[in-house]
């Protein structure tokens, strides 16, 4: 499917989320479709694309991630879809989507194989990819990508192409991600649904650290966190290759809620408010600062009620420390401190909320930045900001697929079950 798309020269790219619809729409040239080979290796530069159109629209129908009104979603990305259009002035007929939810969970396969001759060759990569065991993952779960990460040939390690080596044993690693199958089958049938062909899909943690992480930190080793409006992804990159992925099922619309709530105010009026006033830091003069928050109910003496902004930093603290707690305690169980390099990016657009970063450092670790997308040829400035960064990831994730497009015939298709290990272990023992 993604090749139609190639050679058609457009596709779509759907950031389906929980606060918000993107859509992007991406004319491919020539140079693009060289990554349709047996490519292994990552992503050379941004040529090959350019954007064409662009959209956003609220979010309908869709929580923590995961479509949960099929209509409502529909209806949102016809919208979406139909505005990147008109301004690209081209029909879109493929998509390629990234899902946010679906409770993802990371494995470390391995696998070793006595090479047939002394060069390696594409059978030969085939042969060890299909030599690794696949833990049983359970029912209803679908793998969502599975990539080699490294490669070694007899005693060296950290190879990205061992094609024409020579050597006597190849062995691989690889990084598997599953998610639930129900959330990926409602996404899909919700794009059948709108007259679209689905050419691919992808997570979001990933598209996100792909666009925000920059080449030092993807090759030395980083944690993309991408806080979104109802989940935050977790992904995890070393040698330009995303080595665990996970998901927090909190976002930016729980800290709106807590705001909506702890005021009295309706959930609209408490994004504006976050959005121009919050923070997370408060000062003296936070006390002395207030608010207007306004209001619609029509009782003028409730309407015009006003907040320190002192107050207000208070309601969103607690939840916004509460997602970052549950975010360290996920990067501890990936073996996060055990790395060479604990840098930490925040993306998304929950990660705009003012001394979020100082926050973060506190929390997380010292080394935190915010993060924000790549510049992609043609896209607009109000796609620039970090909630654009699975949109314009994805893209990047179009053009180069990085290496799970492997067209190789697989020579075996038996696998036999083996506990799970984390991926921890391989980049710990190898690098």
């Amino acid at each position: 499917m993604r090749r139609q798309a190639m050679q058609r020269g457009v596709v779509a790219i759907l950031d389906v989320g929980t606060s918000k619809i993107a859509c992007l729409v991406l004319r491919f040239d020539g140079t693009a479709r060289l990554s349709d080979d047996n490519s292994i290796g990552s992503m050379a530069g941004q040529s090959g694309f350019r954007v064409i159109g662009a959209a956003t629209t609220r979010s309908r129908g869709v929580q923590f991630g995961e479509v949960t009104a099929m209509a409502e979603t529909e209806r949102a990305i016809r919208t979406a879809l139909q505005a990147a259009q008109k301004m690209a002035e081209i029909r879109v007929d493929h998509v390629i989507a990234c899902v946010s939810g679906a409770s993802p969970r990371s494995y470390g396969l391995d696998a070793e194989v006595e090479l047939e001759g002394q060069v390696v060759t594409e059978h030969e990569v085939a042969r060890v990819l299909a030599a690794c065991d696949v833990p049983e993952y359970g029912a209803g779960r679908d793998v969502l990508h599975a990539q080699p990460v490294n490669f070694a040939l007899d005693n060296r390690s950290g190879l990205i192409d061992p094609r024409g080596q020579l050597g006597q044993a190849l062995s691989v690693d690889m990084h598997m991600l599953t998610v639930d199958a129900d959330p990926i089958q409602n996404l899909a049938h919700c794009i059948k649904r709108c007259d679209l062909e689905l050419a691919g899909i992808a997570s979001s943690a990933y598209a996100s650290g792909i666009s925000a992480l920059v080449e030092d930190e993807q090759e030395l080793g980083a944690a993309c966190i991408d806080m979104g409006g109802g989940s935050t992804g977790i992904s995890i990159f070393m040698k330009k290759h995303m080595i665990f992925a996970d998901c927090v099922r909190m976002g930016g619309d729980h800290v709106t809620a807590d705001i909506s709530m702890g005021l009295g105010v309706s959930c609209a009026n408490a994004e504006r408010i976050k959005t121009f006033c919050g923070g997370v830091h408060a000062t003296g003069a936070d006390d002395r600062d207030m608010i207007d928050i306004g209001g619609d109910t029509g009782d003028w003496e409730r309407d015009r009620r006003t907040v320190s902004r002192a107050e207000l930093i208070g309601i969103m603290r607690p939840r916004v420390e509460e997602i970052l707690e549950e975010v360290r305690a996920r990067l501890d169980a990936a073996g996060f401190d055990h790395m060479p390099s604990q840098q930490i990016v925040l993306t998304g657009g929950a990660s705009q909320v003012m001394g979020l970063d100082g926050l973060a450092s506190r929390i997380l670790g010292q080394q935190v930045r915010l993060g924000r997308p790549l510049r992609v040829h043609g896209l607009p400035q109000s796609a620039t900001g970090p909630g654009f960064s699975g949109a314009v990831g994805l893209s990047l994730f179009a053009a180069h697929p990085q290496d799970e497009w492997w067209d190789f015939e697989i020579p075996v298709d038996r696998y036999s079950a083996r506990p799970f290990r984390r991926a921890v272990k391989w980049f710990r023992d190898n690098w």
